[in-house]
Formats: structure tokens, sequence, C-alpha cells
């Protein structure tokens, strides 16, 4: 896993190279191990790397094929290229690294863009063709890895972080009102194209794109499972699921050990993380480092589930890894954590990931973590009042929505109000498309191809490629997805969700972390937010940027200062601490 970085110019002159070399220096974090420029002609592609696979130089990057015309820069991991190169040497391409990403280049060579199709990972991608001028941005099923992009007149600009493309300078950097409609109702979901701020946008997941010489471009959507019952699974019983789902995810587990280093696991003590830790275990791993985090409490709120993550480290004998973060510390890291963001994110994991894969990357480049499985299978709250409506798309917003247009009329200034519930309408177009049968499959087909890639999944990039720390999902593994699917509703929700995962679970790992109430990532200073921590967002929203900004109605922040334990989120969020990140994570980058 790396930063990526360039510039492509359709006008027929020359890239800049200072330009690239700025947005690579601060990539730095993404990749500690190494870096490289190349520009030739109106190309010119930047990379940091991180080294995971083929530690030698002759995996590094930007990575340029001279025999076959093409140059790459590539983030992420490609888990099944052995199978692809010695598919790839059959047809006699020949090889002078042993990485994943000479696999790429000659995957693209000799299947097109269609390569994407074949690959089993995380990834995004630019090729460079040299003899057509032909150029192929790509980006996995998930989003797991980013691609922001900058446009103005024929200069094109892409990097890992959208941060990274401010660095390069001339961009429009006014606040994208659309944008900031989704991120105050859509629990913070941005989805692409936009980002917050207008100049900037993001390359949707599981699309390829291809510009032309002349820079216009065709977008080709690669992977779009249904969310409908095969109809010769009509018979399948539970168990029969349970032994299919159990058999995917070991597939899934076992595909991302693949590594030239170690391999741990962020470890909350809850059954996706708990079974990921059992399977390796499975697999004969020995010596698996685990790491946990705690917080102190607040409001009576405990800040940690060490009791279960011991129970895990314990059974399966790991080499554990407890962190507990005093108060102090917390307030400390946030101005980082918010640094480290590309975009503002309102979830209070961020600073559970950010202070845990500081620690974590002291001992360790590669981690596989649970997120993915709430969406995949069926484990939030609000799936269970969907399985009977009649108006998916009103009752998914009851239940998901911060706030509704009308109310949120009335917190924002006027000039920052769209004319029409912009949120709702694409809400409503996602979930109302073919191919998913009931309304809970059309919200999981939602959450795992929307908002999953631009909160929790970007939430993990992010804190963790901060510190240079790799985070592999092995429940975004594809096959599992188009697996999990096709499952009846009815078994995903069982047992007060996640039934069927449950179910395999069940044959991996100690029942008292299954059988128990749901666990979040537990901080909960920034859901009651008092003492400093109320310091600290008065502060900021108290600013001069702020004041002239006029983002929010000044009586809307005083109802909000004056009780902010009054004005929790369907969600379970502070809307105190929503309306607050978003103006510290654009002073944090100079908006």
């Amino acid at each position: 896993m790396c930063g990526i970085a360039g510039e492509i110019r359709f006008d027929g002159s020359f890239a800049d190279a200072a330009v690239v070399s700025r947005m690579v220096t601060c990539l730095a974090p993404r990749g500690p191990d190494g870096s490289g420029v190349f520009a030739q002609g109106p190309v010119a592609l930047g990379h940091r790397r991180l080294k995971i696979i083929d530690l030698s130089n002759h995996a590094a990057q930007p990575m340029v094929d001279p025999e076959l015309g093409l140059a790459l820069v590539f983030n992420g991991c490609i888990y099944n290229y052995p199978e692809l190169r010695a598919e790839l040497q059959a047809k006699g391409y020949r090889f002078f690294s042993h990485g994943d990403t000479e696999v790429i280049l000659k995957a693209y060579h000799a299947w097109g863009d269609a390569c994407v199709e074949r690959f089993h990972g995380m990834f995004a991608f630019a090729i460079i063709e040299r003899d057509t001028g032909i150029v192929t941005f790509a980006r996995d099923r998930f989003g797991i890895k980013p691609f922001y992009y900058s446009q103005k007149g024929k200069c094109l600009r892409f990097a890992s972080s959208l941060p990274a493309l401010l660095k390069a300078g001339d961009i429009d950097t006014s606040i994208d009102r659309e944008a900031l409609h989704n991120y105050m109702t859509f629990h913070a979901v941005v989805p692409p194209p936009r980002t917050i701020l207008k100049g900037v946008r993001k390359l949707p997941p599981a699309t390829v794109r291809r510009f032309a010489p002349d820079g216009s471009y065709r977008d080709r959507v690669y992977w779009a499972p249904p969310y409908e019952r095969n109809p010769g699974d009509s018979a399948v019983t539970r168990e029969e699921w349970r032994d299919r789902v159990l058999e995917a995810l070991r597939v899934a587990v076992r595909r991302r050990m693949v590594a030239d280093v170690p391999v741990g696991v962020l470890l909350s003590g809850g059954v996706d993380s708990s079974v990921i830790v059992g399977l390796l275990a499975e697999e004969g791993q020995k010596g698996l480092m685990t790491f946990s985090i705690g917080f102190e409490e607040a409001n009576n709120e405990k800040g940690d589930e060490f009791i279960y993550s011991d129970l895990i480290a314990k059974t399966f004998e790991t080499d554990h890894h407890k962190i507990f973060v005093p108060s102090d510390d917390l307030i400390g890291a946030l101005p980082d954590t918010i640094r480290a963001m590309s975009e503002p994110m309102v979830s209070y994991d961020n600073i559970g990931f950010f202070l845990l894969s500081r620690e974590v990357a002291k001992h360790i480049k590669v981690v596989q973590s649970g997120q993915g499985a709430d969406e995949v299978f069926g484990g939030y709250h609000w799936y269970p009042p969907l399985a009977n409506s009649n108006d998916v798309v009103g009752d998914y917003a009851k239940v998901f929505f911060d706030r509704s247009h009308e109310v949120l009329a009335t917190q924002l200034g006027d000039d920052w109000m769209p004319a029409s519930d912009i949120s709702r309408e694409l809400v409503g177009e996602h979930l109302l498309r073919e191919g998913a049968a009931t309304p809970v499959d059309r919200a999981l087909r939602l959450d795992s191809q929307i908002m999953l890639v631009d909160d929790p999944v970007k939430r993990v990039d992010n804190m963790t490629m901060a510190w240079g720390l790799e985070a592999r999902v092995p429940f975004l593994d594809h096959e599992l997805v188009e697996l999990a699917a096709t499952i009846p509703p009815d078994f995903k929700l069982a047992d007060h969700g996640k039934g069927v995962l449950k179910d395999a679970a069940r044959l991996v790992v100690p029942s008292e972390v299954i059988d128990r109430k749901k666990g979040y990532f537990p901080v909960p200073q920034l859901k009651y937010i008092a003492g400093p921590y109320l310091e600290l967002v008065q502060d900021a929203l108290g600013s001069q940027a702020a004041r002239e900004r006029g983002i929010f109605r000044q009586e809307y922040l005083d109802k909000l200062f004056a009780d902010p334990s009054a004005y929790i989120t369907p969600l379970r969020g502070s809307e105190l601490w929503q309306v607050a990140l978003l103006e510290m994570w654009l002073q944090s980058h100079g908006v």
C-alpha cells in the first residue's frame, strides 16, 4: 500500500514534475519506505512506497515497462497476484520483479481494462499508454483505496488524498453546497464524485475511466452484484448458508495473508474482528499480534471493550497489545487526527483508529480489520425496521438521516441551502434501482456500495495510512459479498443482526463475544462534549473564519453550546461535534 499522484496534460504541454513532487511529499506518511517521480512529456507520475510485497527496488514505482510501452502508479494490494503471474507467464510474459505491481502492468497489456475483473484486492491505479496517449484510472469494487482528482482546463491532477491535491495549488476551495447537504443529512457521507470542496472530485468505486489524448473520457462500472435470490437456492437451509459463509470467509482471510512481512489484527472484541483472529489461528499462524484500544469513561458510558478482546487474545494465544488513552492524550491528538482526514469524517472511530494505528505501526506494517461485516450481513439497528417497509426511501431516511431537509433549513445559513432535498433524492435514486429484491436488500446494497465507501472504509484508510499501516478488510472480499447478497434477509436479521455470520462464528470463537449487545468504538468524550472539548469546539465555531463563512445560524450554535448532550442524532452522534468537525477540518487544511 502506498500513495500515488500525477499530472496529465491534454493540451500538448509538458506536465509539471515539481507539482507532482509537492503532492508526493504530502503523501509521505502513506509510504515511508521510498519515493519516486517519473516525467515524460504530458505525463508526470509520483509515488510513495510502503514495502509489503517484494521488498526489493525492482518493485519500486512509478513502474515503467519500456517493452510494453506502459507506465503505472498503484496503491493497494492484489491478493491473487501469484496466480495471475503464473497465468501471464504461461502467455509468454517475462517479469523483472516479484510483486503485484508488475502483474497489473502485464495484466493490463494482456486483457486491457477488463483486467480489473480478475483482481482480488484493493487498488487505485493510473496506467499511461506511451504509444496511444490513452490514460486509464481504476478503483477497486468498494473504494477501499482512495482516488481524488482535480481538473482545470486541459490539466488533470490526481492523488491518494485531498490534502495532496491542495498542495499542488490552483484548486477551487469553495464549499460544495450539495456536498454540505450530504454531510449534514446523510450522516457525513458525501458520495462520489463530490467532495466538500468544489474543486476536488473522486473516482467512484468499481469504476474504470479511460481518457483519450484530447481529454475526453468514458466510465465503465465493472461490478454491481444483484441483491436477489438465486432460484436454485430456494431450499438452502440456514445451516447450509452458515457453512457457505464460513468457507467464503476462510478464503477471504487466507487471501489477505499474502505479504513479505507479518500480518496482525485490529481486535475490538466484537464478533467481526474476533472471527478473523480465530480463522488466522486455524490457518496455523503463530505469534499473531493483536491490538485493542480503550478510552476513559464519560457520562457513565464505558470507553473500552477490553473484557472481550482479552478473552479472544487468551483463547487463541495471541501476542496481544492493549492501548489505553487518557483523556488528556485524546484531546491532544485531535488536531493531527483531523489533519489526517482527506474529508471531514464525523465518526468518533477516527480518533480511535488514529491512535491505535500510531501504536500498531511501531510493531507491524499490515493488519486485518473487521470493517464491512455490518453492511454486508445486516448488523445495524436500522435494517429490521425496513423489513416490511412500503416506502423504503422514506423509512430509510427516518432511521439513518441525521436530520430532515426542513430541519436543516433552520440550521444552515440561507446561502447554503439547496433548493431541493438533494440527499434524499440521491438516496432514493439508488434505493429504487433494479436488482434488489426486498427493502432490506435495497438498504444493504446502498450501505455497502455508497455509505461504506465514504464512511467506514475511508476512515480506516485515512487513519491507518497516516502512520504507514496497511489495513486489509476480509469482509469486503467481493466473492464473499456476492454470496451474502443472495442470502435471504431473514437469515441476516436473525439474532439481533448478522444472524448467519454469528452462526458461522460460533464454529470458531467463544459464544461470549457473540451473544452480547453490539458494541461500537466507544469515545464518549466526543459524544458528551464538555470541559476542554467544549472549549475546543467553541473556539473553532466562534473563529473569524467560521463567522465569515456563515455556514451555521448563530441561534442554532447557541443552542448546541448551551446543552451539547441534548442534541444527539438518530445514529447516536453529537450534533455539536458534527458541525464543529467540519469547521475544524476546513481550518486545518487552510480553507
